[in-house]
């Protein structure tokens, strides 16, 4: 488990330095061949790093199906964290010289119909993809990767994506507006004095540099973790209703997906184990409650 995490912290990083890069259309001399050798190697790292990092060390990597001239896929038969696939594809693809614009979707095994997707623009523009914080439910979904022509922008080959649940494209586009990219940078010698920092029990929190420091260990956290974690540090021992927690860290968006606060919750709550006195309690019918001890 803790070695499937590392490598997806490690992929992440990659993606985040990679993505500085300009996108640049595949190499007109490269063979199909290799193309498809290519793309092979990157999405199965890609679902092989999911896995591992949803603690699956038992289900089969898959061989990749090419289902286009542009385009190929992968069965996932394990549940995974929609929210590391980005950066797990996007360095997996770098990593092996995939450099076009390009298309991610997650196709139902049974009738292929979109369960989840998002294109490049999206990851490299907000910083994350439509519809995020969703857990990939378990069963089969397959994993589908389209490039794009050169002189085709990231989007165009994708006309099925405003047919996301709950309007989550568009909210995606409205992003650019109501909401700042959420910063990269991280300094090593961060000052509570002028950040604003909050230290609950052992634990420091940073919200503005997105950073968490549990019993000495740092984390970085993702832009919708530290907003969650602040709302219940700035609460602390409140119970806060469900539908609060919606609205105040996902309802700017206009984007509500019932999950979400279960599954940013259990996130939480692994970073924060390893303080004792800190317990995100649910409290039943209701929502949560952070505990903290004196």
């Amino acid at each position: 488990m803790a070695t499937g995490k590392a490598a997806a912290v490690l992929s992440l990083l990659l993606a985040s330095i990679l993505l500085a890069l300009p996108a640049a259309a595949p190499d007109p001399g490269m063979r199909p061949e290799d193309q498809a050798r290519r793309m092979n190697l990157a999405l199965r790292r890609t679902a092989h790093l999911l896995l591992a990092a949803a603690g699956d060390s038992s289900s089969a990597i898959l061989p990749v199906q090419q289902t286009g001239p542009q385009q190929w896929q992968i069965r996932m038969q394990g549940a995974f964290d929609y929210d590391l696939l980005p950066g797990l594809l996007e360095a997996s693809l770098l990593l092996h010289q995939i450099r076009s614009n390009y298309d991610a979707a997650v196709l139902s095994c049974e009738d292929g119909e979109l369960q989840l997707g998002y294109t490049y623009l999206d990851f490299k523009q907000f910083g994350e993809v439509p519809c995020s914080g969703r857990s990939q439910a378990p069963g089969c979904c397959d994993l589908q990767v389209t490039c794009l022509p050169a002189d085709q922008p990231a989007g165009a080959g994708f006309p099925w994506r405003w047919l996301l649940a709950g309007g989550c494209v568009l909210a995606a586009g409205l992003l650019a507006f109501r909401q700042p990219a959420p910063p990269q940078h991280v300094p090593s010698a961060p000052d509570p004095q002028d950040t604003g920092a909050i230290r609950l029990s052992r634990t420091l929190f940073e919200p503005q540099r997105l950073l968490l420091t549990v019993a000495g260990e740092a984390h970085t956290l993702t832009y919708r973790e530290a907003r969650l974690l602040e709302l219940f540090a700035r609460h602390p021992g409140e119970v806060l209703e469900r539908a609060r927690i919606l609205d105040t860290v996902w309802g700017a968006e206009g984007v509500i997906v019932g999950r979400s606060v279960d599954v940013f919750v259990s996130r939480l709550r692994k970073l924060l184990r390893a303080d004792p006195g800190l317990r995100l309690a649910a409290v039943h019918g209701v929502g949560y409650r952070l505990e903290v001890q004196a």
